[in-house]
């Protein structure tokens, strides 16, 4: 069976970190794209970062610096660093395939959502005193 799993979310202060982790199972996830998207109360989901096949990652919104995106192929996973976390950043984060295999991420945010295969469940983030 095809699934992606997403772990690490939780509560966390201002300017604090955390890491989420996407684990696959059913296929190799290193011979896929894979994008992390998160989505707010009431919101469309945006676009966090991609990482392709060859591990160039790209980042996009608003995140910047902040995210580290990165593959652990002996787990079958991708994870997902993030820093200096701030209550905007705040809501349920997904993981996600690019549709094909060996297709790369696209460069612009508002592509990345037209070529999504396999969802995550996804993992919440909260961030707040």
């Amino acid at each position: 069976q095809v699934q992606l799993v997403e772990s690490g979310g939780g509560l966390v202060q201002p300017g604090g970190s955390l890491r989420l982790s996407c684990v696959a199972s059913g296929f190799t996830l290193g011979d896929y794209g894979t994008g992390w998207f998160r989505q707010k109360p009431g919101k469309e989901r945006e676009a966090v970062s991609c990482i392709g096949t060859t591990d160039f990652s790209t980042n996009y919104h608003s995140v910047g610096g902040r995210v580290a995106n990165y593959r652990d192929n002996a787990k079958n996973a991708v994870n997902l660093d993030l820093d200096d976390l701030q209550p905007d950043d705040a809501g349920v984060y997904y993981c996600a395939t690019v549709r094909s295999r060996g297709r790369p991420c696209p460069s612009l945010e508002s592509d990345l959502l037209q070529v999504i295969g396999v969802w995550g469940q996804g993992t919440q983030v909260i961030v707040s005193t």
